[in-house]
């Protein structure tokens, strides 16, 4: 005999609320916007000043520095890599560009593009090598930084001595409007990346290509897709991702050899946060912005707090062990191949 008492709950086609929020979750990142809005009515509400428009511009210029330097990032999770060479090619990027402008009287562009090429020539080289040789990519990255960053401090003697153009301190600057409008152009540029680079992963064949890649490598293989390529292209990527990023900080903080410390470990918490874990191909740029803005919200009411970096290490560190694993409990990729 039929039990009429049953669970409709378990009845096909109904869905329980927590079923309900996944498949939210799984199209957009809800909860981390949630986290977000909640994070700075309590830094507004708790923190006097937290909440003024100069000081959101600031916490928006920090998250698009945090940002940009979690795109490369951001990428190479997706195809199943780490990158660890981010603070190398930070420095390297910030030296070169430097150096070369000040010193040695290049004009700006020129500097710009040789501290581009440089990073596109050591990052391609470190994808090539972790795809070829099937070496860890956290390995190769290490070293490739070391030996971008080392090579930038040996070819100064360990003298930064550089000068800045005035239109990246311009960019970088708080104080300064986009179009007349009171938004720093840093926060514009990244907002105006953030749907490029959505629309790319989500709406192209590139976009396509490149997610089955990370999802499953000899499956993309067999339907053409060349890894080798997605590789060496994302790891270039993501090394000039770093470089522009230390150019950017050289207008915006100066130089100084640890000037991409702090992006390694924020970058990886940020990318983490935001949804894209490790070797799961999962998640896409718009989630590590929404990661950074939070990381820089949760910083700046840190600051406000006045809690030492010691903790801030020990709760960051936290936060990742829990967000991974949420997300490893989750269904894997699916349907973006």
């Amino acid at each position: 005999m039929t039990d009429l008492t049953a669970d409709t709950a378990t009845t096909p086609g109904r869905r329980t609320p927590t079923q309900t929020v996944a498949g939210w979750q799984r199209r957009a990142p809800v909860l981390q916007i949630v986290a977000l809005v909640v994070l700075f009515i309590y830094g507004s509400v708790d923190i006097p000043g937290f909440g003024d428009w100069l000081n959101v511009k600031s916490m928006l210029v920090l998250a698009a520095l945090l940002a940009l330097a979690s795109l490369g990032q951001t990428l190479v999770l997706i195809i199943g890599g780490i990158d660890f060479s981010v603070p190398g090619f930070i420095l390297m990027g910030a030296i070169v560009m430097t150096e070369l402008f000040g010193p040695n009287g290049w004009p700006a562009l020129p500097a710009i593009l040789i501290a581009i090429l440089i990073a596109a020539i050591l990052g391609g080289s470190a994808g090539l090598i972790c795809h070829t040789f099937r070496i860890q990519p956290l390995i190769v990255t290490l070293g490739m930084g070391g030996l971008a960053a080392g090579g930038a401090l040996a070819w100064t003697d360990g003298k930064i001595s550089g000068e800045v153009p005035t239109f990246l301190s311009t960019l970088t600057s708080t104080n300064e409007t986009t179009f007349g409008f009171d938004v720093p152009p840093l926060v514009v540029i990244t907002i105006v990346l953030a749907v490029l680079v959505g629309v790319i992963l989500q709406r192209t064949s590139l976009g396509r290509r490149f997610y089955a890649t990370g999802a499953n490598p000899r499956a993309a293989a067999i339907i053409r897709v060349d890894t080798k390529k997605m590789w060496v292209g994302v790891f270039a990527l993501s090394a000039v991702c770093s470089a522009l990023v230390g150019i950017l900080l050289a207008g915006f903080s100066g130089v100084d050899p640890s000037v991409g410390d702090p992006y390694l470990f924020q970058g990886l918490t940020a990318v983490i946060v935001g949804g894209t874990t490790i070797m799961g191909a999962r998640g896409d740029y718009t989630h590590t912005v929404i990661g950074a803005l939070i990381l820089t919200v949760i910083t700046t009411i840190f600051v406000g707090k006045d809690i030492d970096i010691a903790t801030q290490q020990i709760i960051f560190g936290v936060l990742i062990l829990l967000v991974v694993a949420m997300y490893g409990r989750g269904r894997r990729l699916r349907d973006r191949v």
